[in-house]
């Protein structure tokens, strides 16, 4: 197959790549500056969101766009400025996707755009499956919902699209290096009251759920991509120290990091339970469900 990826440089985007190629595909990676990307076998770059980009033009036959490209939402603190870019780096992003794929004589089968679970608002009590339709109130649920409101505009050229909403990745890059550096320091424990839960998922699960969601009509829709079992924020952390051989003892009141991080606090001291409902049905063969099993993986 041919895969056209936006953000296949990142984190979940190269680990996409590596598995599309060694399995025998060819991947062409939207990127703004093609020039300074490291020549790999079976990877093409191309450019795009330029003046002088046509990339309908650069590309061969298009199975499947997976679209991942957004600014991150983990560095710096939420200014207005910096929330709206968040927001607007998804939205052009996206909207130059359905734009290229309007330009193709021959449309891709599938669309996976990336999304989040955030979607859903925070929730300490509520368990939410792809069956729960009302988005959250807050700026991440406000996100999701309109970046994904671009994305099934490609549905109007026939495309089968996928909202592949992301949960807490954990890999050797992302989230869970900044999550373990306490208890490498022998200071980790719970932030705020522990109770918040962290829908947490492997990467090798991340790129297996999108190649299914590539490899499988029956996915359409928004499509949780998260590990069957998730864990409170204690119970999390208590994996971590069990798993490092450290302890998980010094918890971090609210107050301090709200402080430091502001608005965006929400994302380590709220969460919410996201189940993978639609993967387990359709009968994605998970392989990592427990939480441990992930950690010793990457961390040991």
């Amino acid at each position: 197959m041919n895969i056209a990826i936006t953000g296949g440089t990142g984190f979940v985007g190269s680990a996409l790549t590596e598995s599309f190629v060694n399995d025998g595909h060819s991947v062409y990676i939207l990127t703004r500056n093609p020039a300074n990307k490291p020549v790999k076998k079976s990877v093409t770059y191309v450019k795009w969101l330029q003046d002088d980009a046509e990339p309908e033009k650069e590309l061969p036959n298009i199975h499947a766009f997976i679209n991942l490209a957004g600014e991150s939402i983990n560095s710096g603190r939420w200014t207005e400025e910096r929330k709206q870019r968040i927001l607007d780096s998804r939205i052009s992003a996206t909207r130059e996707i359905t734009s290229i794929i309007e330009k193709l004589d021959q449309k891709p089968r599938v669309l996976v755009n990336a999304s989040a679970i955030g979607f859903y608002g925070s929730s300490l009590d509520q368990s939410f499956t792809e069956n729960d339709t009302e988005p959250g109130s807050d700026f991440l649920a406000d996100v999701s919902r309109k970046w994904e409101d671009e994305a099934m505009k490609a549905q109007n050229h026939g495309v089968r699209t996928v909202l592949a909403r992301f949960g807490v990745i954990l890999g050797e890059e992302g989230a869970l290096p900044l999550m373990v550096l306490p208890y490498k320091l022998f200071m980790g424990g719970k932030l705020g009251d522990g109770r918040q839960w962290y829908s947490w998922v492997h990467i090798m699960d991340v790129v297996g759920m999108i190649r299914f969601a590539v490899d499988h009509e029956s996915v359409q829709g928004p499509l949780n991509v998260t590990a069957p079992e998730p864990k409170r924020m204690n119970d999390f952390g208590k994996t971590v120290g069990e798993v490092l051989n450290r302890p998980h003892w010094m918890p971090v009141p609210e107050a301090p990091v709200q402080a430091a991080l502001g608005e965006k606090s929400g994302i380590v001291l709220k969460g919410q339970c996201v189940l993978p409902q639609k993967a387990k049905e359709l009968g994605y063969p998970f392989r990592y469900i427990k939480l441990k099993d992930a950690l010793e993986n990457l961390l040991v």
